[in-house]
C-alpha cells in the first residue's frame, strides 16, 4: 500500500505557496527559472497573515520586495534579502487608499503626512470641487488666505507645474488629484451667481481637457459651497462629458446630503448616465435629524441605478459628525461675488436680519444646515485662521453665543466676519445606524475627507475633525473588532482593491507579484484610533510597518522620514514632448 502522508493539508498549502511563488517570479524574467535562493530581495516580510486585498481569506506567506515592487509571495525562508521584517502574529496587507483627502497644500508643509501614514494610508486622491490647479489671478486671490495660513507660495499655474513641484520636493505617500469644476468656473465665469455663456462653457471644457492630459484623474464637484451651486446640471454634464473619453471619473460632494438628497441623487445619476462616466459619491450620508433612518432608501436608489447600468459607487468616513466651512450655513445668494461681498453683507444690519430669518425657515429652497442640526450645541468650531480666535477651537456655537451674550446666529455671523469666512466646524447630525448601513455596502469604500496633518509644528496648531487621524483604524476597531459588521478581509478590500479599481490603479491595491509595494503591517488586535473631537491631534496606534513603493515610511512603529511617494497621473495623461522628441503616456513607475 502507498504510504499515507501525515499532513496532507500542510502539503497542499506548501504546493499552493510554491505555485504562488513561481507566478510571483514570472514577472522577473529572465530570472524566473532560477532557484528562489539565488534571487536577492530588498525586503522580505516573513511569517505574516497575508490579507491580499481581494476579499479572499487570509493565508500565511512571506512577501518579497524588489525594486519597489512585490516580487514574490510564498515560502521565502531560504531566499537572500538585504532586510527581513518579522511579521509573526501581524497582518500584512496592501497600503490603504484614501478616496478623498485634502492634502494638496499640507503636503507642501510636511510631506511626510504623519496623520495619514499612521493610519496605513499610502495613496490619496484630492481636489474636492476646488482643486489646487489650474489657477489664474482670480483663483490666486481667492486662495491667498489659505496659502498664507500654510505659508505656501504658489509657483504653479497648472497641474504640470504643481506635480513637478511635488516630485522635486519629495512626498511621503502617493497622491493624485481631480480637476475641480468650481475651479474652472471661477477661472472663466468668476464668483458671480449666473449661468456660463456657451463660449465660457467651451473654455471651461478646454481647461478640464488640459488638466486631464496633465494627469488629473477626473472632474469633481462640491455643490454645497459657492460658487459651485451656481452651476446647473447641464454645465456639469458638459464638463464630465469631456473627461470621460480620457478615462476620467466624476466625483461629487452632492448638491444636498440632507433634506433635498433625493433630487441630489437624481442629478448625480443623470450626470453619470448622460456623460457616460463612472460616478463616485463622496462621504455618503443621510444628514440632518429629519433624515435619520433614510440610509436604506438612499442605498436602494443607488442599487437601482447600478442595476440600470450606471457605474456609481460611494465612500464614507464613518463618523457621526461632518466637517465643513462655517460659511456653508449661509444661503447661496449671500455668497454672490465671493468672500469680500459675503463679509459686506454680514456687516449690513438689514441683511443680517434677513439671514436670521432664512436660517430659521424650513423649506427655504436651499440646503439649510441650520435646520438640520438639533441646535447650536451640535456645531463645534474646529480650525480658525485668525490667531485671535484660536481659543474658540473646540467650543460649540452655543457656548460661544452664551459667552458673548448674543443669538447663536449672530455669533455665527460674527465669527465669519472676524475670521474672513475661513472657519471650519464639525456638525453633529448623523445617525450611527445609518452610518453602519453605509459601511457594509459592497460598493462603499472609505475616505478621510481631511488634509494630511501632524500633531506638532505649523499643522499642529489646527484643530481638525478626528477623522484626519483616525478613519481607517476606527473602521478596524469599531466595525471589524468590536461590532463585527465587517470581516477583516472585507474591510481591507474596501481600503485597497475597491478604491484602486475605481481610480484605475491597475498596479496597486492588491498584494500580488508585479504590483507596486505599498504594504502595511499591523496588529489587528491593537490598531486603534486615538483622535477625539475634544483632542484630535493624536496619531493612531498599531501600525508597525508602512511601505510606500517598497520603502519604509514607518519602521517598527517609528517614522523614517523617507519620501518615496509618487504622483499618480490619470489614464488621460500625455507626457510632454522631450528634447529627444516624442510624447509618452502615463508612466507606471514612481
Amino acid at each position: 500500500m502507498p504510504k499515507v502522508p501525515k499532513h496532507p493539508a500542510r502539503r497542499r498549502r506548501r504546493a499552493i505557496l510554491t505555485l504562488t511563488l513561481g507566478l510571483g517570479l514570472a514577472w522577473l524574467a529572465p530570472v524566473a527559472a532560477r532557484d528562489v535562493r539565488q534571487v536577492e530581495f530588498d525586503i522580505i516580510i516573513e511569517h505574516g497573515r497575508v490579507v491580499d486585498g481581494t476579499g479572499a481569506p487570509w493565508f500565511y506567506a512571506d512577501v518579497g520586495i524588489r525594486a519597489g515592487r512585490v516580487a514574490a509571495i510564498g515560502v521565502l525562508r531560504d531566499a537572500p534579502a538585504r532586510r527581513r521584517i518579522d511579521a509573526a502574529g501581524k497582518v500584512v496587507a496592501p497600503g490603504f487608499v484614501d478616496m478623498l483627502g485634502q492634502s494638496e497644500e499640507t503636503i507642501l508643509v510636511d510631506p511626510r503626512l504623519p496623520s495619514k501614514i499612521y493610519q496605513g494610508i499610502t495613496t490619496e486622491f484630492t481636489g474636492e470641487g476646488n482643486s489646487i490647479a489650474p489657477r489664474n489671478e482670480a483663483v490666486a486671490r481667492a486662495s491667498a488666505a489659505a496659502d498664507a495660513h500654510f505659508g505656501v507660495t504658489a509657483d504653479w499655474s497648472d497641474f504640470a507645474g504643481y506635480f513637478a513641484r511635488l516630485e522635486k520636493q519629495g512626498i511621503g505617500i502617493n497622491i493624485g488629484s481631480y480637476v475641480g469644476a468650481t475651479t474652472v468656473r471661477a477661472m472663466v465665469v468668476g464668483y458671480d451667481d449666473r449661468a456660463a455663456t456657451p463660449d465660457e462653457l467651451r473654455r471651461m471644457q478646454d481647461l478640464v481637457v488640459t488638466a486631464m492630459r496633465q494627469g488629473a484623474v477626473g472632474v469633481s464637484t462640491s455643490l454645497e459651497y459657492a460658487p459651485a451651486p451656481y452651476a446647473d446640471t447641464a454645465e456639469l454634464i458638459a464638463l464630465a462629458r469631456v473627461a470621460a473619453p480620457l478615462g476620467g471619473i466624476y466625483a461629487t460632494h452632492m448638491r444636498s446630503e440632507q433634506d433635498a438628497i433625493d433630487a441630489a441623487l437624481d442629478e448625480t445619476i443623470r450626470i453619470g448616465r448622460e456623460a457616460r462616466i463612472p460616478v463616485e459619491i463622496w462621504h455618503l450620508k443621510a444628514g440632518g435629524v429629519a433624515n435619520y433612518g433614510r440610509m436604506a432608501e438612499i442605498v436602494g436608489r443607488i442599487e437601482r441605478a447600478r442595476a440600470a447600468g450606471v457605474d456609481i459607487a460611494a465612500d464614507t468616513y464613518a463618523y457621526p459628525a461632518w466637517n465643513n466651512d462655517l460659511s456653508a450655513f449661509i444661503p447661496p445668494w449671500a455668497h454672490d461675488g465671493g468672500v469680500p461681498r459675503l463679509i459686506e453683507r454680514l456687516k449690513d444690519p438689514a441683511l443680517r436680519a434677513r439671514l436670521r430669518g432664512e436660517l430659521a425657515t424650513l423649506g427655504a429652497g436651499w440646503d439649510n444646515e441650520w435646520q438640520s442640526v438639533p441646535g447650536p450645541e451640535a456645531i463645534m468650531i474646529t480650525t480658525v485662521h485668525n490667531p485671535a480666535l484660536r481659543d474658540l477651537q473646540g467650543q460649540t456655537l452655543a457656548d460661544i453665543a452664551r459667552a458673548r451674550k448674543v443669538d447663536p446666529r449672530d455669533a455665527l455671523f460674527d465669527i465669519l466676519v472676524e475670521d474672513e469666512a475661513r472657519t471650519s466646524v464639525s456638525v453633529f447630525a448623523m445617525n450611527e445606524a445609518d452610518i453602519a448601513l453605509a459601511v457594509v455596502q459592497p460598493w462603499v469604500s472609505f475616505c478621510n475627507d481631511s488634509e494630511g496633518t501632524a500633531p506638532d509644528g505649523l499643522l499642529g496648531r489646527d484643530f481638525p475633525h478626528p477623522r484626519a487621524y483616525g478613519t481607517f483604524p476606527r473602521v478596524l476597531r469599531k466595525f471589524v473588532r468590536e461590532e463585527r459588521r465587517l470581516t477583516l478581509e472585507e474591510a481591507i478590500r474596501k481600503f485597497t482593491s475597491l478604491p484602486a479599481s475605481r481610480l484605475r490603479l491597475a498596479d496597486r491595491g492588491v498584494l500580488k507579484a508585479g504590483q507596486w509595494a505599498d504594504v502595511v503591517v499591523f496588529d489587528a488586535e491593537r490598531i486603534t484610533d486615538k483622535a477625539t473631537f475634544q483632542a484630535p491631534n493624536q496619531l493612531s496606534v498599531g501600525m508597525e510597518w508602512v511601505l510606500v513603493n517598497g520603502v519604509p515610511v514607518i519602521a517598527a512603529g517609528q517614522p523614517t522620514g523617507a519620501l518615496p511617494g509618487a504622483v499618480l497621473r490619470g489614464p488621460g495623461f500625455v507626457a510632454p514632448v522631450t528634447a529627444g522628441g516624442g510624447a509618452g503616456r502615463r508612466p507606471s513607475a514612481p
